[in-house]
């Protein structure tokens, strides 16, 4: 004990995932055993204080059992809408509204914030904490594992995890019916989700961002695997691969907004025509958000947990905690959100693709 009593803010912000609230869980568990203090858990990201009144709960160690491991998604409730600094009005316009953010923490009488997000959430909150004199620290979570500077991201392998059962269900029925089976994953900004579980669900075509194919690449591998005597075909896409016109490929909302989703319906429609085969998509979509968080991710998320918490005991703020080597570190948030983590196409990772057999799409 020892140290100076405080009371700590904890937000989630940005799409969920799995692994959440075993995160939630280390921060609480740390700060009220560890060090005795106070934990407010500020409900649905930045909402909760751009909101009045305010939206915020006390947590202590009646949330700390075992049972908030198991559970998806995140008690606080989250938002990937409604950027403080440009914020949506009614009316149509735009409004700088983080001044009433920071008035909001500064309400709450923090001493310190711990967000637990991806870079764009990192992006604007740190942008809030450097405006507001904000004493704040990161967990990085996101599915698609694009945090800079970090090996693993809450969330990320829970993903994988779901996409890999997919292709274990595909598998049957496409050697069933002869099929070319499609299964579009997400990955807006990098494929690692599709590499990953490519490998591992024993695919014979992963499509990413980061490399270019053609369509006709990945015909001519199908009917090799044809040659060779196989009756069927797995393809992993993540949902940011561009199609065959170069453009990626989105689907338009009613409120205005567009979100990725559709290049394995172009894709299967192409390689109907050029191999003549039946084939077949599957859209996982926000499935690979949701369900139970595998051991990895409620490792990695405890552990960042406990860290974030022991970064603010040594007033060491903005900072993001990592998974490096594995061990816990932490690095300065400027250099977390300063680039993506893409798939890097001479990486361990597309070596083994290659080498297993499995055609990228480009040649």
């Amino acid at each position: 004990m020892g140290e100076p009593s405080k009371t700590i803010g904890i937000l989630t912000s940005g799409g969920d995932c799995a692994g959440l609230n075993a995160a939630i869980r280390a921060v609480v568990s740390r700060a009220v055993l560890g060090y005795g203090w106070r934990v407010l858990g500020i409900r649905n990201g930045t909402m909760g204080v751009l909101r009045r009144p305010l939206e915020f709960e006390a947590l202590d160690l009646r949330i700390s059992t075992v049972n908030i491991l198991r559970l998806g998604g995140t008690i606080l409730g989250t938002t990937n809408r409604g950027n403080p600094f440009a914020y949506p009005m009614s009316d149509g316009s735009l409004r700088d509204r983080s001044e009433e953010v920071i008035a909001g923490l500064r309400e709450l009488g923090i001493d310190a914030l711990i967000g637990i997000g991806g870079d764009g959430s990192f992006a604007i909150l740190r942008r809030l904490a450097q405006q507001g004199g904000i004493n704040l620290v990161g967990i990085p979570k996101t599915i698609d594992n694009d945090v800079g500077a970090t090996e693993n991201s809450i969330g990320f392998h829970t993903a994988v995890m779901v996409a890999t059962e997919a292709l274990d269900r595909l598998q049957p029925t496409a050697a069933s019916h002869d099929r070319v089976m499609i299964l579009e994953v997400m990955g807006r900004d990098a494929g690692h989700i599709a590499l990953a579980a490519g490998i591992a669900g024993g695919a014979d075509v992963i499509l990413v961002p980061e490399i270019p194919h053609t369509v006709e690449n990945v015909a001519a591998h199908i009917e090799k695997v044809r040659r060779h005597g196989r009756n069927f075909a797995l393809v992993v896409v993540a949902e940011a691969v561009k199609d065959h016109t170069g453009r990626v490929v989105q689907r338009q909302h009613s409120s205005g907004g567009a979100s990725y989703g559709g290049i394995g319906n172009h894709l299967c429609d192409a390689l109907a025509r050029l191999t003549g085969a039946e084939t077949r998509v599957s859209i996982l979509g926000h499935g690979q958000r949701g369900g139970q968080p595998t051991w990895s991710d409620r490792m990695i998320a405890s552990a960042f947990g406990v860290h974030a918490v022991d970064l603010i005991a040594a007033g060491r703020y903005d900072r993001m905690v990592a998974w490096q080597n594995r061990a816990v570190v932490d690095v300065p948030l400027e250099e977390a959100v300063a680039a993506p983590q893409q798939v890097d196409p001479d990486g361990a990772m597309v070596r083994t693709a290659r080498g297993l057999g499995i055609s990228l799409g480009d040649g």
